[in-house]
Protein backbone atom coordinates (compact mmCIF):
# COMPACT_ATOMS: atom_id res chain seq x y z
CA UNK A 1 0.00 0.00 0.00
CA UNK A 2 2.92 1.95 0.99
CA UNK A 3 4.48 1.87 -2.34
CA UNK A 4 1.49 2.25 -4.40
CA UNK A 5 0.60 5.90 -2.44
CA UNK A 6 4.42 6.91 -2.53
CA UNK A 7 3.85 5.76 -7.22
CA UNK A 8 0.71 7.73 -6.93
CA UNK A 9 1.83 11.22 -5.39
CA UNK A 10 5.27 10.89 -7.13
CA UNK A 11 3.78 10.03 -10.65
CA UNK A 12 0.92 13.43 -10.26
CA UNK A 13 4.09 15.67 -8.99
CA UNK A 14 5.64 14.74 -12.29
CA UNK A 15 2.93 15.19 -14.13
CA UNK A 16 2.13 18.73 -12.93
CA UNK A 17 5.82 19.18 -13.90
CA UNK A 18 5.54 17.75 -17.15
CA UNK A 19 2.00 19.19 -17.37
CA UNK A 20 3.08 19.93 -21.14
CA UNK A 21 4.28 16.99 -22.27
CA UNK A 22 2.08 15.01 -20.78
CA UNK A 23 -0.87 16.66 -22.71
CA UNK A 24 0.64 15.54 -26.08
CA UNK A 25 0.34 11.96 -25.05
CA UNK A 26 -3.01 12.31 -22.94
CA UNK A 27 -4.37 13.96 -26.05
CA UNK A 28 -3.02 11.23 -28.41
CA UNK A 29 -4.65 8.46 -25.94
CA UNK A 30 -8.41 10.76 -25.99
CA UNK A 31 -7.88 10.53 -29.31
CA UNK A 32 -7.34 7.04 -30.41
CA UNK A 33 -10.41 5.90 -27.63
CA UNK A 34 -12.39 9.00 -29.27
CA UNK A 35 -11.85 7.08 -32.50
CA UNK A 36 -12.66 3.88 -31.49
CA UNK A 37 -15.96 4.99 -28.96
CA UNK A 38 -17.23 6.38 -32.25
CA UNK A 39 -17.16 3.49 -34.03
CA UNK A 40 -18.69 1.22 -30.74
CA UNK A 41 -21.71 3.82 -31.08
CA UNK A 42 -22.14 2.85 -34.81
CA UNK A 43 -21.50 -0.42 -35.08
CA UNK A 44 -24.15 -0.68 -31.25
CA UNK A 45 -27.09 1.26 -33.17
CA UNK A 46 -26.46 -1.10 -36.32
CA UNK A 47 -26.76 -3.89 -34.38
CA UNK A 48 -29.54 -2.95 -33.16
CA UNK A 49 -31.32 -1.65 -36.38
CA UNK A 50 -30.22 -5.44 -37.80
CA UNK A 51 -31.64 -6.91 -34.67
CA UNK A 52 -35.22 -4.91 -35.02
CA UNK A 53 -35.54 -5.08 -39.24
CA UNK A 54 -35.28 -8.97 -38.51
CA UNK A 55 -38.01 -8.88 -36.12
CA UNK A 56 -40.07 -7.06 -38.38
CA UNK A 57 -39.17 -8.93 -41.96
CA UNK A 58 -41.89 -9.36 -44.27
CA UNK A 59 -41.86 -11.09 -47.73
CA UNK A 60 -44.08 -9.87 -50.79
CA UNK A 61 -45.23 -12.55 -53.22
CA UNK A 62 -46.69 -10.08 -55.88
CA UNK A 63 -49.14 -12.04 -57.91
CA UNK A 64 -50.12 -11.51 -61.13
CA UNK A 65 -53.20 -9.64 -63.08
CA UNK A 66 -54.19 -13.12 -64.85
CA UNK A 67 -53.61 -14.79 -61.29
CA UNK A 68 -57.11 -17.14 -60.66
CA UNK A 69 -59.28 -17.48 -57.40
CA UNK A 70 -58.33 -21.27 -57.30
CA UNK A 71 -54.01 -20.12 -57.49
CA UNK A 72 -54.21 -17.62 -55.46
CA UNK A 73 -56.38 -19.83 -52.42
CA UNK A 74 -53.38 -22.24 -53.07
CA UNK A 75 -50.73 -19.31 -52.41
CA UNK A 76 -52.63 -18.17 -49.77
CA UNK A 77 -52.62 -21.76 -47.90
CA UNK A 78 -49.22 -22.02 -48.61
CA UNK A 79 -48.47 -19.13 -46.62
CA UNK A 80 -50.75 -20.13 -43.95
CA UNK A 81 -49.33 -19.27 -40.29
CA UNK A 82 -46.80 -21.35 -39.31
CA UNK A 83 -43.59 -21.67 -37.32
CA UNK A 84 -42.19 -19.60 -40.30
CA UNK A 85 -45.00 -17.11 -41.24
CA UNK A 86 -46.92 -14.95 -38.06
CA UNK A 87 -49.42 -13.64 -40.42
CA UNK A 88 -50.26 -12.33 -44.01
CA UNK A 89 -52.39 -9.44 -45.71
CA UNK A 90 -53.88 -9.73 -49.28
CA UNK A 91 -52.82 -6.05 -50.81
CA UNK A 92 -55.14 -5.84 -53.89
CA UNK A 93 -54.10 -3.68 -57.05
CA UNK A 94 -56.20 -0.89 -55.65
CA UNK A 95 -54.74 -1.10 -52.30
CA UNK A 96 -51.37 -0.88 -53.58
CA UNK A 97 -52.29 2.58 -56.17
CA UNK A 98 -53.43 4.36 -52.87
CA UNK A 99 -50.42 3.56 -50.92
CA UNK A 100 -48.12 4.37 -53.57
CA UNK A 101 -50.09 7.67 -54.14
CA UNK A 102 -49.85 8.12 -49.94
CA UNK A 103 -46.12 6.92 -50.13
CA UNK A 104 -44.80 8.71 -53.39
CA UNK A 105 -47.32 11.49 -53.83
CA UNK A 106 -45.31 13.64 -56.30
CA UNK A 107 -45.56 10.78 -58.77
CA UNK A 108 -49.15 9.72 -58.47
CA UNK A 109 -49.77 12.56 -61.77
CA UNK A 110 -47.49 10.44 -63.86
CA UNK A 111 -49.24 6.78 -62.52
CA UNK A 112 -52.78 8.47 -63.57
CA UNK A 113 -51.27 9.02 -66.96
CA UNK A 114 -51.11 5.42 -67.57
CA UNK A 115 -54.28 4.79 -68.02
CA UNK A 116 -54.34 0.93 -66.48
CA UNK A 117 -53.85 0.49 -63.00
CA UNK A 118 -49.58 -0.97 -63.81
CA UNK A 119 -49.15 -2.05 -59.36
CA UNK A 120 -49.55 -6.18 -59.41
CA UNK A 121 -51.57 -7.32 -55.84
CA UNK A 122 -49.79 -8.81 -53.48
CA UNK A 123 -49.86 -10.73 -50.26
CA UNK A 124 -47.61 -9.25 -47.49
CA UNK A 125 -46.34 -11.92 -44.92
CA UNK A 126 -44.96 -10.93 -41.33
CA UNK A 127 -42.25 -13.39 -40.54
CA UNK A 128 -41.12 -15.16 -37.20
CA UNK A 129 -37.97 -14.23 -35.93
CA UNK A 130 -35.61 -17.34 -34.76
CA UNK A 131 -32.43 -19.24 -35.63
CA UNK A 132 -32.75 -20.76 -38.76
CA UNK A 133 -35.45 -18.80 -39.85
CA UNK A 134 -33.73 -17.30 -43.02
CA UNK A 135 -32.90 -20.79 -44.38
CA UNK A 136 -36.67 -22.28 -43.93
CA UNK A 137 -37.72 -18.76 -45.18
CA UNK A 138 -35.51 -19.35 -48.60
CA UNK A 139 -37.01 -22.76 -48.65
CA UNK A 140 -40.95 -21.03 -48.66
CA UNK A 141 -39.29 -18.21 -51.26
CA UNK A 142 -38.58 -21.16 -53.38
CA UNK A 143 -41.56 -23.03 -53.49
CA UNK A 144 -43.01 -19.93 -53.82
CA UNK A 145 -42.09 -18.86 -57.07
CA UNK A 146 -42.38 -22.26 -58.61
CA UNK A 147 -46.33 -21.74 -57.92
CA UNK A 148 -48.84 -20.60 -60.77
CA UNK A 149 -49.88 -17.13 -60.24
CA UNK A 150 -46.91 -16.01 -58.51
CA UNK A 151 -44.63 -13.08 -60.39
CA UNK A 152 -42.11 -12.30 -58.10
CA UNK A 153 -41.12 -12.92 -54.18
CA UNK A 154 -39.02 -10.29 -52.49
CA UNK A 155 -37.65 -10.54 -48.69
CA UNK A 156 -36.12 -8.15 -46.43
CA UNK A 157 -32.92 -10.82 -46.20
CA UNK A 158 -30.88 -9.08 -49.14
CA UNK A 159 -31.37 -5.62 -46.95
CA UNK A 160 -30.50 -7.53 -43.44
CA UNK A 161 -27.21 -9.39 -45.38
CA UNK A 162 -25.83 -5.82 -46.78
CA UNK A 163 -26.62 -4.63 -43.44
CA UNK A 164 -24.59 -7.15 -41.50
CA UNK A 165 -21.63 -6.72 -43.82
CA UNK A 166 -21.76 -2.74 -43.32
CA UNK A 167 -21.55 -3.63 -39.52
CA UNK A 168 -18.16 -6.04 -39.87
CA UNK A 169 -16.83 -3.71 -42.13
CA UNK A 170 -16.71 -0.88 -40.10
CA UNK A 171 -15.66 -2.44 -36.92
CA UNK A 172 -12.78 -3.89 -38.69
CA UNK A 173 -11.90 -0.35 -39.87
CA UNK A 174 -12.33 1.32 -35.83
CA UNK A 175 -10.42 -1.53 -34.95
CA UNK A 176 -7.66 -1.46 -37.15
CA UNK A 177 -7.42 2.71 -36.71
CA UNK A 178 -7.98 2.37 -33.00
CA UNK A 179 -4.62 -0.48 -33.03
CA UNK A 180 -2.50 2.07 -34.55
CA UNK A 181 -3.39 4.93 -32.40
CA UNK A 182 -3.28 2.91 -29.56
CA UNK A 183 0.36 2.07 -30.19
CA UNK A 184 1.00 5.65 -31.28
CA UNK A 185 -0.70 6.53 -28.06
CA UNK A 186 1.84 4.07 -25.89
CA UNK A 187 4.94 5.41 -27.72
CA UNK A 188 4.31 8.34 -26.43
CA UNK A 189 3.59 7.87 -23.23
CA UNK A 190 7.12 6.06 -23.16
CA UNK A 191 8.71 9.19 -24.41
CA UNK A 192 7.24 11.33 -22.41
CA UNK A 193 7.85 9.41 -19.29
CA UNK A 194 11.62 8.84 -20.01
CA UNK A 195 11.77 12.68 -20.07
CA UNK A 196 10.55 12.51 -16.76
CA UNK A 197 13.01 9.54 -15.89
CA UNK A 198 15.95 11.30 -17.68
CA UNK A 199 15.07 14.30 -15.18
CA UNK A 200 15.70 12.17 -12.12
CA UNK A 201 17.77 9.63 -13.14
CA UNK A 202 20.73 10.85 -10.50
CA UNK A 203 18.01 10.51 -7.61
CA UNK A 204 17.23 7.30 -9.19
CA UNK A 205 20.82 5.64 -9.19
CA UNK A 206 20.85 7.01 -5.43
CA UNK A 207 17.89 4.83 -4.75
CA UNK A 208 18.84 1.97 -6.45
CA UNK A 209 22.53 2.22 -4.50
CA UNK A 210 20.96 1.95 -1.28
CA UNK A 211 18.77 -0.80 -1.94
CA UNK A 212 15.07 0.66 -2.83
CA UNK A 213 13.09 -1.39 -3.96
CA UNK A 214 12.09 -1.83 -7.66
CA UNK A 215 8.41 -0.65 -6.84
CA UNK A 216 9.44 2.56 -5.39
CA UNK A 217 11.95 3.65 -8.38
CA UNK A 218 9.83 2.42 -11.39
CA UNK A 219 6.48 2.17 -9.91
CA UNK A 220 5.67 5.74 -9.96
CA UNK A 221 6.89 6.24 -14.04
CA UNK A 222 4.36 3.08 -14.64
CA UNK A 223 1.81 4.92 -12.71
CA UNK A 224 2.59 8.16 -14.42
CA UNK A 225 1.46 6.37 -17.79
CA UNK A 226 -1.79 4.84 -15.80
CA UNK A 227 -3.20 8.74 -14.92
CA UNK A 228 -2.34 9.91 -18.67
CA UNK A 229 -4.17 6.55 -20.11
CA UNK A 230 -6.89 7.05 -17.46
CA UNK A 231 -7.14 10.83 -17.81
CA UNK A 232 -7.15 10.49 -21.76
CA UNK A 233 -10.34 8.17 -21.55
CA UNK A 234 -12.27 10.12 -19.35
CA UNK A 235 -11.27 13.30 -22.37
CA UNK A 236 -11.95 10.96 -24.98
CA UNK A 237 -15.88 9.97 -23.07
CA UNK A 238 -16.41 13.29 -22.18
CA UNK A 239 -15.96 14.44 -25.67
CA UNK A 240 -17.99 11.65 -27.56
CA UNK A 241 -20.84 12.46 -25.58
CA UNK A 242 -20.61 15.86 -26.10
CA UNK A 243 -20.91 14.84 -29.79
CA UNK A 244 -23.13 12.62 -29.53
CA UNK A 245 -25.54 14.96 -27.50
CA UNK A 246 -24.87 17.90 -30.15
CA UNK A 247 -25.65 15.46 -33.43
CA UNK A 248 -28.34 13.39 -31.49
CA UNK A 249 -31.22 16.62 -32.16
CA UNK A 250 -30.59 17.55 -35.48
CA UNK A 251 -29.36 13.93 -37.41
CA UNK A 252 -29.26 11.13 -35.66
CA UNK A 253 -32.64 11.12 -34.40
CA UNK A 254 -34.29 11.75 -37.87
CA UNK A 255 -31.71 9.35 -39.64
CA UNK A 256 -32.70 6.43 -37.15
CA UNK A 257 -36.62 7.30 -38.24
CA UNK A 258 -36.16 7.27 -42.14
CA UNK A 259 -34.49 3.71 -40.78
CA UNK A 260 -37.30 2.45 -38.93
CA UNK A 261 -35.16 2.31 -36.05
CA UNK A 262 -36.91 3.23 -32.75
CA UNK A 263 -33.79 5.33 -31.01
CA UNK A 264 -30.14 6.03 -30.95
CA UNK A 265 -28.61 5.42 -27.72
CA UNK A 266 -24.72 6.14 -26.38
CA UNK A 267 -22.43 3.30 -25.69
CA UNK A 268 -23.64 1.20 -22.28
CA UNK A 269 -22.04 1.79 -18.71
CA UNK A 270 -20.22 -1.22 -18.90
CA UNK A 271 -18.32 -0.33 -22.49
CA UNK A 272 -17.50 3.18 -21.30
CA UNK A 273 -15.75 1.23 -18.24
CA UNK A 274 -13.73 -0.90 -20.55
CA UNK A 275 -12.89 2.36 -22.59
CA UNK A 276 -11.20 3.80 -19.58
CA UNK A 277 -10.06 0.66 -18.31
CA UNK A 278 -8.46 0.45 -21.95
CA UNK A 279 -6.72 3.60 -21.79
CA UNK A 280 -5.37 3.00 -18.65
CA UNK A 281 -3.79 -0.33 -19.74
CA UNK A 282 -2.10 1.49 -22.82
CA UNK A 283 -0.49 4.20 -20.79
CA UNK A 284 0.42 1.58 -18.21
CA UNK A 285 1.98 0.01 -21.36
CA UNK A 286 3.87 3.09 -22.01
CA UNK A 287 4.98 3.42 -18.18
CA UNK A 288 6.54 0.08 -18.19
CA UNK A 289 8.17 0.54 -21.72
CA UNK A 290 10.28 3.85 -20.62
CA UNK A 291 10.39 2.00 -16.73
CA UNK A 292 12.53 -1.36 -17.62
CA UNK A 293 14.61 0.33 -20.43
CA UNK A 294 15.94 3.34 -18.60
Amino acid sequence: MRALRYAFEEAFTSLWRGRQAGMLSTATIALALFVLGGFLVVTANLQRLGAEWSNTAELSVFLRDEVTEAEREAIETALAPSEVVASRDYVSKADALVRFKQTFGELAPAVDGLGDNPLPASIEVRLRPGPGASVAVDALGARLREMPGVADVRYDRQWLTRLLTAIGIVRAVGLVLACVLSVAAALTVANVVRLALYARRDELDIMQLVGAPQAFIRGPFVMEGVLQGGLGALIALAALGAAFLALRGRYLTPLASAMNLSSVHFLPVELCVILVLGGMAVGCLGGMVAAWNR
